[in-house]
């Protein structure tokens, strides 16, 4: 391969590749780590550099790589991705490669991310199941479960187009790096930066590396249960549809049709007889799935407006039917249906002088009207908050949000400021 120089505003040239190493307390295999690097460069003719993103090391880790001619980034804050974010901003390359500095990743096959990010990919991902995965580099629970069950996962939740999610081996223009804008701290960060490359639509391409035993002596910072619920957690909570939309419309829809079912009268299957204590939990089985429903737009939209989700235009689309007036109108009908029924019920009771009540002939009045109320009051408060959400100035974009939704916002709020203005005696 050739090296590719490219210019710098400050000396005129800047590598062309950057490895970034995370580092906590690597003293037995860090050399082994640099040198094969160098060694890489060398073979093929790279102009590179080696970033050390120390993560307070006490065994000496940064006096070794300093004297091996790596450069060193001390990183306080600790966490496998603050040490990789610490190091990467400070990496000056057009490439970036990060890896550990534990043995367990070969740097020799470094060329090939470098390959796949020339040919213009964005992000350059490394696949151990594909290219070998040594006895005793990884334990079986993480073989056979954790990360099978993980990548699954994200392929199911984002359509990623990578089998292995957690390779630590990977590549990546710094370019595409600032436009993901990763912020997670732990081991979850390997995820993000698949996620959030899919999720912005970046070219990803997967080439096949090996996973060795690491060199320690000591055990891995990796902790199995811990690092695999914050991978998963990440999942879950950048994936509002997964999480909030599709339970609660499955919710919302056994709820609809058991109290269907039921409002006419009982429904016996066998010698089992469905009344209004069902019923009771059907009304609370809409009511939950709606606000998860409400939960997955407003996260949406909150996700969108500070950054953390790319704009989405289907919700755009969605924005175009949903606002404020439309959602008070929807609210206030269901209070409407919702008091109507409670007068009715009101009334039957009247009929027996305010006395007993059939409480079978009753509650089948009295759960749908407290539903119906209870549903419009959160249709008209989400949709008060979703236009908070909303509220824009003129110095602030919010991206994923209806223009229309905004200027109506800024409108109420221009009319409120001047009719608040006291003129000058």
């Amino acid at each position: 391969m050739k090296t590719n120089l490219v210019s710098d505003s400050s000396d005129g040239i800047r590598p062309e590749v950057s490895v970034v190493m995370p580092c906590l307390n690597e003293a037995e295999t860090l050399p082994a780590c640099i040198a094969q690097i160098q060694g890489m460069f060398a073979e093929h003719n790279f102009l590179g550099e080696i970033v050390v993103a120390d993560n307070g090391s006490s065994d000496g880790s940064q006096a070794i790589a300093e004297r091996m001619g790596a450069r060193v980034v001390r990183i306080s804050r600790r966490g496998y991705g603050s040490a990789l974010m610490g190091g990467i901003d400070a990496a000056s390359g057009k490439y970036v490669i990060m890896g550990d500095s534990d043995c367990s990743y070969d740097f020799g096959h470094v060329p090939r991310f470098i390959e796949k990010l020339r040919d213009g990919n964005d992000i350059v991902m490394g696949n151990r199941f594909k290219g070998g995965i040594r006895a005793g580099a990884m334990p079986a629970l993480h073989k056979y479960l954790g990360n099978p069950a993980l990548t699954g996962i994200g392929r199911l939740f984002f359509r990623v187009p990578c089998g292995d999610f957690h390779c630590g081996l990977r590549g990546f223009s710094k370019e595409a790096y600032k436009r993901m804008g990763l912020r997670t701290t732990g081991m979850e960060f390997a995820s993000e930066m698949v996620v959030k490359a899919t999720l912005f639509s970046l070219r990803i391409a997967e080439v096949p590396t090996t996973l060795s035993p690491d060199g320690r002596k000591r055990p891995p910072h990796l902790r199995s249960w811990h690092d695999g619920w914050r991978h998963l957690r990440f999942l879950l909570l950048y994936s509002p549809r997964w999480l909030f939309l599709y339970p609660g419309l499955i919710l919302m829809i056994l709820g609809t049709l058991v109290t269907l079912l039921l409002l006419p009268g009982p429904w016996t299957v066998g010698s089992v007889r469905f009344d209004v204590g069902t019923l009771v939990y059907a009304s609370m089985s809409i009511m939950i799935g709606f606000q998860s429903v409400a939960f997955a737009l407003l996260t949406n939209v909150f996700a969108i407006s500070e950054g953390l989700l790319p704009p989405n235009p289907s919700l755009n689309r969605l924005f175009r039917y949903i606002r404020l007036e439309t959602g008070l109108m929807v609210g206030f009908g269901l209070i409407a249906v919702g008091l109507t029924a409670s007068f009715l019920a009101v009334g039957s009771w009247g009929a027996t002088h305010f006395g007993l009540l059939d409480p079978e002939r009753t509650l089948r009045l009295v759960i749908p009207a407290t539903l119906s109320l209870a549903l419009g009051s959160e249709v008209t408060l989400s949709s008060f908050f979703l236009s908070v959400l909303g509220m824009n100035r003129k110095d602030r974009v919010v991206p994923g949000l209806e223009p229309e939704i905004v200027d109506s916002v800024v409108e109420i709020e221009s009319s409120q400021r001047n009719s608040n203005e006291v003129e000058p005696a």
